[in-house]
């Protein structure tokens, strides 16, 4: 174990230990998700950042959030990252303190060492020479796996994604959109794996570009042709301060014929904007939530990506969080 895994794992022990000694909140069981990605929160606070609230006093991030009304936590999972961040302890830990303030709990299946998404796939060191059937025994391990032990320290999951943006399939080559089947049924043993553990979390099959209706029923046909299983159709929406109208126009129209066609609830797994233009982005997120919301009981919630991130934090900009640490306007779409 490296010096750094090292330090991670002595400073996730610590932090359960002070995490199981209070008393777990009531979580809003079927309430529409108010929703945050913040996958990146722990490796923030161990470089030293930290969360404020409006009065500049520091502050639990998760309590910051639910004081904004966020009453759901989504938490990516790599398989074996190089650096030990959003293994399985790591995400324990976050969902620990998600579940101490009432929130309920996506886990987002990236089935990579790396960042998974439309343009990278890459199998996981570990498995890179499997056959399909060795891969398709992989997936159903390692998400069962993740869930048992989530499951073991006391976590409910309420929702599942098998795959992350998953536009041009996942774990390339063999579970590329190339072979729909061979796709199918690496979604099937992700799919089993989760009902083996948690049987009332409803699964997602997660694309990006939510406005692209072509693509995305494209790829429900094929799956669905192929057998593929799945409970919730999942979109990322990251539009811009110049088309965000338009596209969540596009947005609500595929939600809905999504919803049409397949008779599958919608959720937005991912959306963002970027952190400066705060006041375009509580429009633009109240717009979305509400177009989700038309859908009735097919509008499942909408999870901003990773609001907690310091402006530039990796490169990105299009959190929630200004530069003194605090949450910006955009986190007040979510308010009653």
């Amino acid at each position: 174990m490296t010096s750094t895994r090292t330090a991670i794992a002595v400073f996730i022990a610590a932090a359960l230990i002070a995490i199981a000694a209070s008393a777990p909140a009531q979580t809003q069981t079927g309430a529409f998700a108010n929703g945050a990605d913040v996958s990146w929160v722990n490796q923030e606070e161990t470089g030293g950042y930290a969360f404020y609230n409006a009065n500049k006093v520091k502050t639990d991030p998760f309590v910051l959030l639910k004081n904004l009304n966020v009453n759901a936590i989504r938490l990516r999972v790599w398989v074996n990252p190089a650096n030990g961040w959003c293994d399985g302890a790591d995400v324990l830990y976050k969902a620990k303190r998600a579940a101490a303030q009432g929130q309920r709990i996506m886990i987002d299946f990236h089935y990579s060492d790396v960042w998974a998404d439309p343009g990278h796939q890459t199998l996981p060191a570990a498995w890179a020479s499997d056959t399909l059937a060795q891969l398709n025994t992989h997936v159903y391990g390692h998400t069962s796996g993740i869930l048992s032990y989530l499951k073991s320290n006391g976590i409910d999951v309420t929702w599942v994604q098998v795959g992350n943006e998953i536009n041009n399939g996942m774990l390339w080559p063999l579970g590329s959109t190339s072979n729909f089947g061979q796709l199918a049924q690496l979604i099937n043993s992700g799919y089993q794996a989760t009902k083996s553990i948690y049987p009332n979390a409803k699964v997602i099959l997660h694309l990006a570009n939510g406005y692209n209706n072509a693509n995305f029923q494209w790829f429900f046909d094929g799956v669905k042709a192929a057998g593929a299983n799945w409970d919730v159709i999942g979109m990322s929406h990251y539009p811009t301060t110049a088309n965000w109208q338009t596209l969540d126009n596009e947005l609500a129209t595929n939600m809905s014929k999504m919803v049409a066609r397949y008779n599958k609830p919608v959720i937005i797994s991912e959306v963002g904007m970027d952190y400066a233009q705060a006041t375009t982005a509580h429009s633009m997120m109240a717009d979305v939530i509400a177009k989700n919301k038309a859908l009735g009981s097919y509008g499942l919630g909408v999870f901003y990506w990773e609001p907690e991130a310091y402006p530039g934090w990796q490169g990105y900009n299009m959190g929630a969080l200004n530069a003194n640490g605090q949450f910006t306007a955009a986190m007040g779409a979510y308010a009653p």
